[in-house]
């Protein structure tokens, strides 16, 4: 996929990750400290030895699995939950099964103390007992975040299909004034108008460039800027933000929304939004600031676009991405984190 949210139904983690293989290493090995310090009639200098040789075969059986459900799941990724369920159950028992072979032959040959059969089949059966619960546990987690994601995106799609009256009979009445006065202008004014309804008619699944957003963000300041005239002052600094990175549509713009209807509108005099961004290894940063009013306005209407991103972000990025809201005496300020992909990466590499 080039601009869509994963959409299919793979409850199997990306184990091609670092960061999986990192978890999946150190679980191992905590699972071969339990073995070896569970009570048995070992002498404490034999158990060194043995935590050894257990943890050497259990980070082979745990690192050949991963590799092998990392390929299987390029394979199998778009088919249902059952097949994936029984190919990665069927992956793993014979991973296992081989490789206990080549400790049995190969490399346990002078220390064994059980027979073949015994050796193979008891780590057959640990096997099946523990891949089990873990395979469900991943299954049980990616249905949480199906719904959360479906939910985030059901909300988005009302906050998109809800344009604010008030934005739109102001536009439409800036428009009609222009009409004779300036026609030219009064017809970009309705191209850029027709270009925000466009954006609210998008697809929530796709993904779009962050050039594309800033310009339905230009557009839109285009059209409010005819209205509130010199009262609305944009600053940018994005330019340490790379245009190609990929994030949901319609992310910045509702935030600017909500910068002009609280922080500027209310000030006669009106004031400076600046919007700013940076680029930290594969994490951006894009925050807004705006003035507060002179007068705390007590509605609480900009809560629903900020936690609507705030799911958003949340569904799609977890602990990669969010939003975070702070003031100081007289400004406000949105600070937005995502990581950084282009549409290379998206045709590569799942969300």
């Amino acid at each position: 996929m080039a601009d869509n949210l994963q959409t299919d139904d793979c409850f199997l983690p990306n184990f091609c990750g670092l960061r999986m293989v990192f978890v999946v290493v150190v679980i191992a090995q905590l699972f071969a400290f339990v073995v070896v310090l569970s009570p048995s009639d070992m002498p404490p200098e034999g158990r060194w030895q043995q935590l050894g040789l257990i943890s050497l075969f259990v980070q082979w059986c745990t690192l050949v699995s991963s590799a092998v459900l990392c390929l299987l799941r390029r394979l199998i990724h778009r088919t249902s939950s059952r097949v994936v369920a029984i190919a990665s159950y069927t992956s793993v028992l014979l991973v296992v099964w081989a490789v206990s072979e080549i400790a049995y032959w190969y490399v346990y040959p002078g220390t064994r103390s059980m027979s073949h059969w015994h050796f193979v089949m008891r780590n057959l059966a640990i096997s099946f007992l523990i891949t089990g619960p873990i395979l469900r546990y991943f299954y049980v987690t990616h249905q949480w975040r199906r719904n959360v994601r479906a939910e985030a995106e059901a909300r988005l799609q009302s906050l998109q299909s809800r344009i604010r009256p008030h934005f739109l009979f102001n536009s439409m009445n800036t428009i009609a004034s222009l009409t004779r006065t300036s026609p030219e202008q009064a017809e970009t004014a309705v191209e850029d108008l027709a270009d925000l309804f466009r954006a609210t008619l998008r697809d929530v699944r796709q993904f779009h460039t962050l050039a594309e957003e800033v310009t339905l963000c230009r557009r839109y300041l285009d059209i409010e800027t005819l209205r509130l005239g010199d009262r609305l002052r944009i600053e940018w600094a994005i330019e340490d933000l790379p245009s190609d990175a990929l994030l949901p549509p319609l992310l910045i713009q509702p935030l600017l929304e909500n910068a002009i209807y609280h922080g500027i509108e209310p000030r006669v005099e009106g004031g400076t939004i600046r919007i700013a961004g940076k680029r930290e290894g594969k994490q951006l940063q894009l925050e807004i600031s705006n003035p507060l009013p002179r007068v705390r306005n007590a509605s609480k209407g900009n809560q629903i676009a900020q936690e609507n991103i705030r799911a958003r972000l949340a569904a799609l990025y977890g602990a990669r991405g969010g939003m975070q809201i702070s003031q100081d005496d007289d400004t406000f300020h949105v600070k937005l984190n995502w990581p950084y992909r282009n549409k290379l990466d998206d045709e590569n590499t799942d969300y």
